[in-house]
Parts: C-alpha cells; structure tokens; sequence
C-alpha cells in the first residue's frame, strides 16, 4: 500500500503546476514580440468587453508588455508567453510599448 501512496503523492505534485498554468482559447487575441518589435502593430478590438491577449516573447531577452491608458503591465521572459486580461475599455485608441525596448516595440489597440 505505501508504494500507491507514495506514488499518487508524486503525481499530484507533478500535476499541481499544471493546474495554475495560463489557459490559451482560440479566440484569444495574439501580438509576437520579435527583434524587439509587435507584429501586429495595430489590433482592432471590441470596445466595452473584458479581453484576453497572449503576447508571445520570441526574442530571448525578457519585455514588459505596457499600457497605462489601458493599466497593463506584465513582463513577458524571453522565448515564452503570457496571457494579459484587461477591459472592457471604452471606444478609442489605446498606445501600448515594450518597456524595455520603448524606440522600436510600439503598437496600439483600437476598440471599436
């Protein structure tokens, strides 16, 4: 009996950090960091509902995805990616940057 035991304890523990891992929808909206850059660099969402976007970091330095007029922060490691919820947000145009690298990874966000 202690080997099922000690067994079922391994796998739970195995399987905990799975259950805390960012689930990615098809639906999600998708902006890839690469050589310090956001393709795309314009993203047309829908204004007044919550969102999810999976900002995908293929350069191998970390960088903080940014927007204070949407009151997003959240760095990205390099090579990996994250999901960042916000919203709803009112029709506009919201500027988003990589923090890190503010010259060439620009983008914007128009909710419609």
């Amino acid at each position: 009996m202690r080997p099922f035991a000690t067994a079922l304890a391994v796998a739970v523990l195995l399987a905990a950090p799975c259950a805390y891992a960012p689930t990615f929808a098809a639906d999600d909206l998708t902006v890839t960091i690469k050589d310090h850059k956001f393709t795309p660099s314009e993203i047309r969402i829908p204004a007044n509902k919550r969102l999810s976007i999976v900002v995908i970091n293929n350069d191998p330095t970390p960088e903080e995805f940014e927007s204070l007029p949407m009151k997003i922060e959240k760095v990205i490691p390099g090579n990996s990616k994250a999901l960042v919820r916000f919203g709803p947000i009112a029709p506009g145009r919201y500027e988003f940057i990589g923090e890190f690298n503010q010259a060439t990874a620009k983008g914007v966000m128009i909710a419609e």
